[in-house]
């Protein structure tokens, strides 16, 4: 191969005069793209080689964030084939799934005006429907692949908790749930385990969805934690025969929607007490306490402390060490926020298709990382039920059925 190269020098005084460091990443960087570039061509710059493979092809412009600022790089293209030097992560899945439901709805002529701009932002205009199709047919398969995944193993505990987005339906734009579904198996380990999409209201969304899960092969569900849908208990019920947890913190959200807002960090820390009871007989003692003292003056929050206090207490009759991770939905927070981060720059989806596309491309990467941390709860306990759960279940499942 030819020695002539570029010295670094040269390239430091291409770099023109802002920041001195900035300037030697940028060109130490570049220098190291074209000496690679070199050995996949199988020539240097200019030089005859028999084994020579193809040629050089301009650049492409590429933006680098590190810890000295955004690096300008020129990527080197060849005429057959590609390069992409590896020092530079590939773009994620999930930010494929953005590009590729953007482009969909802009091919479909369905997307807004703020869809329009990005699409323009990110230099997708006149791209063809096949090349949509193309991107959208791997993206698919791969998150295809991941929500119909076999499931293995005992399921303890079932976190199930709906994002609300908008999607285009017969010429007019209605509001769809995407239910996200989280359970941990007997190792203390949590997964993402099912995503569905349709009106979270309906009893018969929550069975299709519960018992499709079953045939994948989810199995010893003895709590199921979520925010009090409307056909929610009946499924459970009859698909599951589980407990059910009703979500403290959207509990406590609606029991203060009947308090004035002045008072409500008052009748918070009141009704927290019940929280902090060392078991069920107590914690149900002291919630029935703090509603007969704040029923006179808001009659209504007494009547829904006695209608949902089976619900919101559900979780102490399960050990100790797991309590803080299934009293509410909390565990789905961040994975919903990162949802919704991605979803709002859609806006309104061209249909069904486009949503699972994304949202499972954002829940497939979250879920890896899951797999590389530590448990999520401790395990001794999980594989067996206590002899107070197993006393508990018959009257939690004829509340439920209630």
């Amino acid at each position: 191969m030819t020695e002539e190269r570029l010295p670094l020098a040269e390239l430091l005084a291409k770099a023109g005069d802002g920041d001195f460091l900035r300037s030697v990443a940028e060109a130490v960087v570049q220098l190291l793209m074209e000496t690679d570039v070199e050995g996949v061509i199988g020539a240097g710059r200019h030089e005859r080689s028999c084994e020579r493979t193809t040629y050089r092809n301009g650049y492409r412009d590429r933006t680098l964030d590190t810890r000295l600022g955004a690096l300008q790089l020129r990527i080197p293209k060849l005429r057959q084939g590609s390069y992409f030097p590896p020092f530079l992560e590939p773009r994620r899945m999930s930010e494929k799934a953005l590009v590729a439901v953007i482009q969909e709805a802009w091919v479909g002529g369905v997307s807004t005006r703020r869809v329009d701009d990005l699409v323009q932002a990110m230099g997708l205009a006149g791209i063809s429907k096949s090349t949509v199709s193309k991107l959208c047919k791997d993206i698919d398969e791969r998150v295809n692949a991941f929500l119909d995944r076999p499931l293995a193993g005992e399921w303890p505990y079932l976190w199930l908790d709906a994002t609300y987005l908008k999607q285009r339906e017969g010429g007019r734009i209605v509001s769809v749930a995407a239910i996200i579904a989280v359970a941990a198996n007997t190792e203390g380990r949590r997964e993402i385990v099912g995503l569905h999409i349709g009106p979270s209201e309906a009893e018969t969304f929550w069975s299709t969805f519960l018992k499709s899960m079953l045939r994948r092969g989810l199995r010893g569900v003895k709590l199921v934690i979520s925010d009090a849908h409307e056909g929610l208990k009946a499924a459970i019920r009859r698909v599951m025969g589980a407990s059910w947890q009703r979500c403290r913190v959207h509990w406590m959200r609606n029991a203060l929607a009947y308090v004035p807002k002045g008072q409500q960090s008052m009748v918070s820390a009141a009704l927290r007490q019940a929280f902090i009871q060392p078991d069920r007989t107590g914690a149900a003692q002291t919630l029935r306490h703090v509603g007969d003292q704040l029923r006179a003056k808001w009659p209504k929050l007494g009547n829904f402390i006695d209608d949902s206090e089976a619900d919101v207490l559900a979780h102490l009759d399960f050990p100790t060490q797991h309590r803080t991770k299934i009293h509410s939905t909390n565990p789905l927070e961040r994975l919903n926020k990162e949802v919704k981060r991605r979803a709002d720059v859609v806006g309104i989806f061209p249909n069904e298709g486009a949503i699972i596309r994304l949202i499972g491309a954002v829940l497939l990467e979250a879920n890896d990382e899951w797999q590389l941390q530590h448990r999520y709860m401790q395990t001794e306990p999980m594989a067996e039920l206590t002899p107070q759960m197993i006393d508990a279940l018959p009257t939690q499942i004829a509340t439920v059925a209630a």
